[in-house]
């Protein structure tokens, strides 16, 4: 079977005196029966390109379901009489909801399970199930939850009694997936958050349970299209905090849970480029705020007057400061210092940082514990080690080990190594390199390498452990994640220099990071492949680009690639809340800098690497248009025999299938194409049937 070719239909684009030739935009519009034809097309050529991989993505797949544990359980979390937590079988795609009625942690295995919500039954109706936001009311009898079955931002909030088990007539839609649902105090109250035309979250409304969904209140309306609102509920339980968010400036307005009918109070608007976060903690509230400080400082403000600021902690250009927890016992602060994740406890005015064993790691606090709680959950994990939850006593200050995550089959952490690297940027910054790979995969010369990075709106590629990357490790393959600029490993200076203007940065890091790999003998180019995601598929793709020669195969993951085009369509969702990221491509600087680097209209005729690249029909962060597109004029423009193949899940949106096992097949097909090029058994099997 030969490649798709994709028509032509010219279509330019002008703006600022410049002419963008857009053949393949008439993929965009999915209702025409012959783009669906071509997107299906392209699923037939994934199959047949696949096939002579069958037994090796079958191979891979089983690995790891044999790392699937029989039984996963998470700590149980205390809430009030209640320890809720979810368990999750290995016959089962989905985990389970339940929770135990007990005074303390040490009776749970006497107390009786009751399930609150198990999503294999759920999913039993469609192909597609996505359940989050699980918000308890503060009697614990009313359950709401957030649903979607088409894989787009679009959730059902649903509240289940559980005295009875039944579902309340109280259904809403078009709420957003993230931070959208929050209980009153009384639990006769629910806020939620809708989503506009363009899916962007603009609308805080209130609900009174009972009453008819199309009278609820309007509370607060965001009309600044460039921001965003969310919500959560404050440690203590007292406060709603209401978030207006753009990715450079916040506003927060307070909900008093105890009055649900009473006006919010706003604590400072907003002022460009301030970013501020709070929490209550006894009789304060304490504030995290950017002004005069990037890397965050640490104030509080009595209750009665939010003007009268504080400072609780002296600044420290080093440390970035980035969510508060606070207990009655004590406060703790989470976030970065020295590139790693951090947690503090605020002791006699100052913060002390909390000790780990190994070099490198991450480290959080577990969300939604109890205000009350003595005892506060930690998870730790690193590359080696499974995730750990420490049961930290806040009066002694002692760690307890509660629960190593179980892997299953074989594992010796000993076996494998964990080590950090540096490679130099083209402007002699230098990027931290976390590797991951088996004893003795470094000893006979240079090895095959995955090369992952994202490098986007500040988010952190942090050392994680995955028992189902040991079947790829196993196989002599090396993982290594390079904290491009554009996340905020090193601290919030990391971000600015990889967004806007300084863009380029994310890219040439990552170049930077494969020269340096290829350079000091731990790979080739023969044996190098990359790999990204969403924003990271923008990486990937700019990268196939401006460096393609570098790799064999780039695996671009539901790839932003079509930037400047995405950017000026101010009806695609979310489009105008990226222009703090990206820039407005309105404005000519911004235009011509997003075009430098966009990876649809930087095409070339010239050789590319293998291209494994993925997609979804309903995805509606980035359009699978974009990679349509980008796909259709690589076909037309490139020079070489390389294998481009494109999968649309026509089904699911951003983030693939759902359940794990359909997850873990889709990760098995893209491993089992990558090791195929850079040769790790199956030495090219795809080529030579292709050739």
């Amino acid at each position: 079977m030969k490649p798709p070719i994709a028509k032509r239909i010219p279509y330019p684009q002008q703006l600022h005196g410049d002419v963008r030739q857009d053949d393949y935009y008439w993929l965009k519009d999915r209702n025409n029966p012959e783009v669906i034809e071509y997107v299906e097309e392209e699923n037939r050529y994934y199959t047949e390109i696949m096939e002579p991989l069958k037994e090796e993505t079958e191979e891979i797949y089983q690995r790891m379901v044999d790392r699937v544990p029989e039984s996963e359980i998470a700590v149980p979390v205390q809430h009030g009489p209640y320890f809720t937590y979810s368990r999750l079988d290995k016959t089962q795609q989905y985990p389970i909801y339940a929770r135990k009625k007990a005074e303390t942690r040490e009776l749970l295995s006497a107390a009786t399970e009751e399930i609150v919500l198990d999503l294999n039954e759920l999913a039993e109706t469609s192909d597609y199930l996505s359940v989050t936001a699980l918000r308890w009311s503060t009697d614990q009898r009313l359950l709401a939850y957030l649903e979607n079955r088409d894989g787009t931002d679009r959730y059902t909030v649903f509240i289940k009694d559980m005295e009875t088990g039944e579902l309340l007539s109280d259904q809403i839609p078009d709420v957003f997936i993230y931070g959208s649902v929050e209980w009153s105090r009384s639990g006769d109250t629910i806020f939620y958050i809708t989503v506009d035309e363009s899916e962007r979250p603009s609308k805080l409304m209130r609900h009174r349970l009972g009453s008819d969904i199309g009278q609820d209140e309007l509370i607060y309306e965001e009309n600044d299209e460039t921001f965003t609102l969310s919500m959560n509920k404050s440690q203590s339980g007292k406060f709603i905090i209401v978030h207006a968010d753009s990715k450079t400036t916040s506003e927060i307005r307070l909900i008093d849970a105890d009055s649900p009918l009473s006006p919010y109070q706003l604590v400072d608007e907003r002022r460009a480029g301030v970013e501020y976060d709070v929490e209550h903690w006894e009789k304060d509230l304490l504030i995290l705020t950017n002004d005069d400080a990037e890397n965050f400082k640490l104030l509080y403000c009595p209750l009665h007057d939010l003007n009268a600021r504080k400072t609780l902690v002296d600044y420290n250009e080093n440390r970035y400061l980035q969510a508060l927890y606070p207990f009655q016992e004590k406060l703790l602060v989470a976030g970065r210092e020295n590139g790693l994740t951090q947690i503090w406890e605020l002791k006699d005015g100052h913060l002390e940082q909390i000790e780990w064993d190994e070099p490198l790691y991450s480290v959080s606090v577990k969300s939604n514990q109890s205000y009350d709680t003595s005892e506060v959950l930690l998870s730790f994990e690193s590359m080696l080690t499974p995730e750990t939850t420490y049961g930290l006593d806040l009066l002694s200050g002692e760690r307890q080990c509660l629960q190593v995550a179980q892997v299953s089959g074989d594992y010796d952490p000993s076996a494998f190594r964990q080590k950090q690297l540096w490679a130099t940027a083209e402007d002699g910054v230098r990027v931290p390199l976390n590797l991951v790979y088996k004893e003795g995969a470094l000893d006979n010369g240079p090895a095959p390498i995955i090369l992952y990075a994202y490098g986007s709106y500040g988010a952190n590629s942090d050392p994680y452990f995955s028992p189902y990357r040991i079947p790829v490790l196993e196989k002599g393959i090396v993982y290594v994640t390079a904290q491009v600029r554009g996340g905020s490993e090193m601290g919030k200076h990391w971000y600015e220099d990889g967004k806007m203007q300084n863009k380029r940065n994310t890219f040439t890091d990552f170049i930077a990071a494969a020269e340096y790999l290829i350079e000091e003998g731990y790979t080739t180019s023969e044996q190098l492949a990359a790999r990204g995601g969403s924003a990271g598929g923008l990486l990937a793709g700019a990268v196939a680009n401006m460096a393609g020669d570098l790799f064999k195969v780039i695996v671009p993951e539901v790839p932003f690639v079509d930037v400047v085009t995405t950017m000026l369509d101010t009806s695609i969702p979310l489009t105008t809340l990226e222009w703090d990221e990206w820039g407005d491509p309105r404005e000519p600087e911004a235009y011509f800098y997003m075009k430098s680097y966009s990876p649809y209209d930087n095409v070339e005729a010239k050789d590319y690497p293998h291209l494994y690249v993925t997609t979804g029909l309903n995805d509606p962060r980035v359009g699978y248009w974009e990679p349509a597109k980008w796909v259709a004029r690589l076909r037309e423009m490139k020079t070489d025999n390389h294998i481009i193949v494109m999968k649309t899940n026509m089904g699911a949106g951003h983030f693939g299938e759902s359940g794990r096992f359909n997850q873990l097949k889709e990760v098995a097909s893209l491993y089992a194409f990558v090791l195929d090029k850079i040769g790790t058994g199956a030495e090219m099997k795809v080529q030579n049937a292709v050739q």
